[in-house]
């Protein structure tokens, strides 16, 4: 019975790593849409978080509640999925770590400044360097393949941020945002239906 609650809790932890970019891209989209003025060249993503009406409230629900399925994820699906591995919790714990300044993003808008700068910071440097962390963990795994793809993701979501402040080939962030982001979510889908199929495979 306790296994069985174990897994179970597990396959939550690794449905929540699905959710997690579903629901986020889902409000961000639906919040750009509802804000004509709205420029992917020329504003931060988080811009869209102090706009009145629909779209603030919006937005920033989708970072705080992504965020929370970001912490299920990396504590009750990838930390479980990795915990005989010391590398491998500890790229969960700094994934935890992205996660929850993700929620700290929706919560401190850019109405607190400096708070609001500093998580930003936080969520866009820890994230690609759990996926760092983690490489090493598949890589002592021998999941050859699984290390590979994690360590490209690393690398496209830390890039468009070194080309941003070497080059400034945009005005504003929200594309170097918006590709880190869609890259650290690809990798969570991923790895989220691997866990999953490693339960089944236990069944």
């Amino acid at each position: 019975m306790h296994i069985q609650r174990t897994l179970t809790r597990q396959r939550i932890g690794a449905a929540a790593g699905i959710a997690a970019p579903v629901l986020a891209f889902v409000c961000i989209l639906v919040a750009v849409a509802s804000h004509s003025e709205f420029s992917w060249t020329n504003n931060a993503l988080s811009d869209l978080g102090i706009v009145p009406g629909i779209t603030g409230p919006l937005f920033n629900f989708g970072l705080y509640a992504s965020g929370f399925l970001g912490i299920d994820f990396a504590v009750f699906g990838l930390f479980a999925y990795l915990k005989k591995s010391v590398v491998g919790r500890a790229g969960a714990i700094v994934f935890a770590g992205a996660a929850f300044a993700l929620i700290a993003i929706g919560v401190f808008n850019e109405s607190f400044s400096g708070i609001h700068f500093d998580v930003s910071v936080a969520f866009f440097v820890l994230a690609p360097i759990s996926l760092f962390i983690l490489t090493g963990a598949f890589v002592l795994a021998k999941q050859v393949r699984t290390a590979v793809f994690t360590i490209a993701i690393a690398i496209i979501a830390s890039l468009p941020w070194i080309l941003r402040f070497v080059y400034a080939y945009v005005p504003n962030v929200a594309i170097p945002e918006t590709v880190s982001g869609v890259a650290v979510s690809a990798w969570t889908i991923v790895i989220s239906f691997k866990i999953i199929k490693h339960l089944d495979a236990k069944v």
